[in-house]
């Protein structure tokens, strides 16, 4: 079966809400493709005035980050059903620099992937490994861990909407990218994982993003890729530039 396609664009602390106004009209038209998920994650601040600038587009809105309580003695934290309220509709959730800095774990990943879909927002998991555990060899044993415990206690159906993002830690951010092959080897991994766990109908239908440094000049030979549908783009969404990876073809 053929997976639509989904490309994110991951904010990070980046853009103003006057900004993200003014960036999201810039690139509307850019990213106009109906034959994909266009979904931008943007900091809490700019969720609303992202969906007030997004609306009539393609474009959905998704959140960087989220808690996995319902409300209460949570300072700074953001509830699931806040984020529905607005019209939300991805969370990621687990991406290496939220592991790095604020002390996220397998565990804590596992809770908000269960609140999401409590809450019927689709979580784009995050996993990767370090250039330490790649040259150990033990990479794909690694994010194996990372994707079972994160999709522990969670249904097949809800399974099988979920987003997986592989983004390997040293290609974050730091112009180096894995070769396709890398990418693709570790992306079939993790698909082999999913059908282990839950056989191959959700295995097959799952969606596995790559991400870690994905620009213009290479989206279409990673997204050419069997267990590639898709990227999640750091710092080439905040610009022009993301318009030709979501227009990869």
């Amino acid at each position: 079966m053929a997976r639509r396609k989904i490309i994110a664009g991951n904010w990070k602390m980046n853009k103003t809400p006057s900004e993200t106004t003014a960036l999201i009209n810039e690139l509307k038209p850019l990213v106009a493709n109906d034959e994909v998920d266009v979904v931008f994650c943007v900091p809490a601040i700019d969720i609303i005035p992202a969906i007030e600038a997004a609306k009539g587009s393609n474009i959905q809105i998704g959140a960087e980050n989220m808690y996995y309580e319902e409300s209460g003695a949570y300072t700074g934290e953001i509830a699931p059903n806040m984020l529905t309220d607005v019209g939300v509709k991805y969370v990621i959730i687990g991406h290496s620099e939220r592991r790095e800095y604020f002390a996220e774990t397998d565990e804590t990943v596992n809770k908000k992937v269960l609140k999401a879909f409590e809450h019927g927002i689709t979580p784009i998991i995050c996993c990767g490994e370090t250039l330490t555990q790649r040259e150990q060899g033990i990479a794909i044993d690694f994010i194996r861990t990372q994707i079972k415990i994160a999709f522990q206690n969670v249904s097949a159906e809800n399974a099988a909407n979920a987003v997986i993002a592989y983004e390997p830690i040293w290609a974050i951010g730091t112009g180096k990218t894995a070769t396709t092959a890398q990418a693709e080897e570790v992306c079939k991994a993790i698909r082999e994982c999913i059908k282990e766990v839950y056989g191959s109908d959700v295995a097959e239908k799952i969606r596995i993003q790559y991400g870690g440094s994905v620009n213009a000049a290479n989206a279409a030979e990673l997204f050419a890729e069997a267990d590639i549908d898709g990227g999640l783009v750091g710092g080439a969404s905040l610009k022009p530039d993301f318009g030709k990876i979501v227009n990869y073809k």
